[in-house]
């Protein structure tokens, strides 16, 4: 997917609990996510986004979970790699056909 995150999943699982612990104390979960991300020194949208995908794979937001994401990326990997093999088959079998046919008959 991306590159490696310089947070730990351990933070991450903190800064979200953070978030949802704290979120009556503020105006808005908006207003709490901003406040926990000056304290984490991450954005504020890096950390909105973590708390959207920990309710989602909590079952509590639509959307695609983590588990599903990853199953996910793993089928198109595998795809493409099938693809790719079917290509080549189909190359050797249309070069072993035309090497049959340009065969001199004895």
């Amino acid at each position: 997917m991306g590159r490696k995150s310089k947070f730990s999943p351990e933070v991450r699982e903190r800064a979200v609990r953070m978030v949802l612990e704290n979120a009556g104390e503020y105006p808005s979960q908006w207003a709490a996510v901003q406040a926990i991300a000056v304290k984490l020194g991450c954005s504020a949208e890096l950390l909105r986004r973590w708390v959207r995908q920990a309710q989602t794979d909590a079952g509590k937001r639509a959307g695609v979970t983590t588990i599903e994401r990853t199953r996910l990326a793993e089928l198109e990997r595998e795809n493409k790699e099938l693809r790719r093999a079917n290509e080549i088959l189909r190359k050797a079998s249309a070069f072993l056909a035309q090497a049959e046919l340009d065969r001199r008959p004895r």
